[in-house]
């Protein structure tokens, strides 16, 4: 093939390859024409009669009997404070229910239970001796009615100095306050002590923990205690106890160096952690003074009117 030949056959080429896009796009615009038919019917305009018709004033629409029954009308100023509508709660949740046996059986089913709550198990290091000191308590019962059992005392010099175990019916009068009503033993050095015992105990308002109760004993002897806890969180598990306690007796009782009137009174601060629930260790201090005849049979025996202890222990309950 000579110069001439390939030369032709070149522009041949080139015209084939200008020609086809041309033909694909010719054709293409003859298949959109032929697919939408000149002369389609006009589509018909929606008929809306049926629906409301929106230019007429509010209070001329129809509002269905149904819907006018399961939507009522609101009264939105009600909503903005004023008194308190028909059927609301009261303020104390009890809806106005007093209580009784009846609504702790309904509410609460007044199902058994028991506690064992060592609430001190501790080390005293103090100006009038060293030893160990102990306070626990045990119930069982309803919401309404538990046998509760009190045991308090001090051992030191290898013997007990001071044992106060009590057995008492307590009885629910309100949301907050029990009646308690049962004896009082009491050991340790002198004479042994029994007394029948009855007091209340609860919760104060602020959250003061207060247990007061009254004794009778043989031979005209009487006596009250009063006990005030108080509870005050740092944090969920560190936790500052402060307690007060006073003794009194009607009677000099020198057997067991107890004087008449206010016997003694004591103060202690214990700051425990609970590592678990169940199981918080503490430390603390306390003071506890004795007064009047008190005081005075203490100082007779070597012993100080006011012993200032230092204090190690722990609280566990199951």
């Amino acid at each position: 093939m000579n110069g001439a030949q390939t030369q032709r056959w070149k522009m041949l080429f080139s015209a084939f390859c200008l020609a086809m896009p041309i033909g694909v796009l010719a054709q293409s615009a003859d298949l959109d024409s032929s697919s939408t038919p000149a002369s389609l019917p006009a589509k018909p305009a929606a008929n809306h009669k049926h629906h409301a018709d929106t230019s007429k004033p509010a209070q001329e629409q129809k509002v269905h009997p149904i819907a006018q029954d399961a939507m009522p009308a609101m009264d939105m100023g009600s909503m903005q404070g004023g008194s308190a509508p028909p059927g609301a709660r009261d303020p104390d949740y009890s809806d106005g229910i007093a209580f009784t046996r009846n609504h702790a059986a309904h509410m609460h089913g007044d199902a058994r239970l028991g506690m064992l709550l060592i609430d001190r198990l501790e080390y005293f290091n103090g100006s009038d001796g060293n030893g160990t000191s102990f306070e626990a308590q045990a119930w069982y019962g309803g919401d309404i009615d538990k046998l509760w059992l009190k045991l308090e005392g001090d051992y030191s010099d290898s013997r007990l100095d001071d044992l106060r175990s009590e057995a008492l019916w307590d009885h629910a009068v309100s949301a907050y306050w029990d009646t308690q009503l049962g004896v009082r033993h009491d050991a340790g050095i002198g004479p042994a002590r029994n007394w029948a015992a009855f007091g209340f105990e609860g919760l104060a308002p602020y959250w003061f923990e207060l247990e007061a109760t009254a004794y009778v004993g043989p031979d005209g002897r009487t006596g009250a205690r009063l006990e005030a806890e108080y509870e005050v969180l740092f944090s969920q598990r560190l936790i500052l106890t402060p307690k007060l306690e006073f003794n009194a007796y009607g009677k000099n009782d020198r057997a067991r160096d107890i004087g008449s009137g206010l016997s003694d009174a004591s103060v202690g601060l214990r700051l425990r952690y609970e590592i678990r629930r169940r199981f918080a260790p503490y430390i603390g201090v306390s003071w506890m003074r004795r007064l009047g005849t008190s005081a005075d049979y203490a100082r007779a025996d070597g012993h100080p009117a006011l012993d200032r202890q230092i204090l190690a222990g722990v609280r566990i309950w199951f």
